[in-house]
């Protein structure tokens, strides 16, 4: 219960609200979706918003930098760069670090990203193929593709594991990034192969806070 609001019809119509008022282009240029904003070719916006996306985390204006200096490093064609590029390419996330992200990190999600291009029919693909029930199996399905791959341990931090306790915020987000249908010019809705309706919220310590004082949640666990 939150200000005397105590059943479902009152929370849809506050979240529809809430939904209203924040769902607007005008918010665009202070988030992380921006990155993928700058493109109009279906691989460049997923690709550049899976990045943008695996390092959301910490305040925005750093992370649109640090999306930016990777696109930078990808010639601002990030399609191009990861279908065409060869292993010395990647040299050029020499020296790249967000926070704990370095350029272990960067230099791996580069070769991932091509294996799953070339092998799995990109990134929808990769989220899709088994046709999931929900969105924790895309996840999981997915984390498993991109790790298929020699690499060091440290980077599968960087793609969160529902199976492991992860709330998969970033995952979450980036799906509803690429699922949930354009009717505000938001979201882009340019995956149709997975439900909108079996999209989950993106969970942090926010909307856990939030979904709780509504009556969303009740368990005290920020995890799936």
């Amino acid at each position: 219960m939150i200000n005397g609001i105590q059943d479902k019809d009152q929370v849809r119509t506050l979240l529809n609200e809430a939904y209203k008022r924040f769902a607007q282009p005008g918010f665009i240029p202070d988030d992380p979706i921006l990155i993928p904003h700058r493109f109009s070719n279906k691989e460049d916006i997923e690709i550049a918003g899976f990045l943008a996306a695996t390092i959301a985390w910490g305040q925005r204006k750093t992370i649109i930098n640090n999306a930016h200096s990777i696109l930078e490093r990808m010639d601002h064609a990030p399609a191009d760069f990861i279908r065409g590029h060869v292993p010395k390419d990647r040299l050029k996330f020499k020296g790249f670090v967000h926070r704990t992200f370095n350029e272990v990190d960067a230099i791996y999600f580069m070769e991932a990203l091509q294996y799953i291009y070339l092998e799995h029919r990109g990134l929808e693909g990769a989220f899709f193929s088994n046709n999931p029930k929900d969105a924790r199996t895309a996840i999981e399905d997915f984390r498993s593709k991109f790790f298929e791959m020699e690499h060091l341990t440290r980077s599968e931090k960087h793609v969160s594991s529902p199976a492991k306790g992860s709330s998969a915020k970033r995952l979450n987000m980036y799906l509803r990034w690429m699922v949930r249908p354009d009717h505000e010019g938001v979201d882009f809705g340019i995956w149709k192969r997975f439900s909108p309706s079996l999209l989950m919220m993106p969970l942090d310590i926010h909307t856990a806070t939030i979904g709780r004082k509504l009556g969303l949640l009740t368990r005290k666990q920020n995890d799936w």
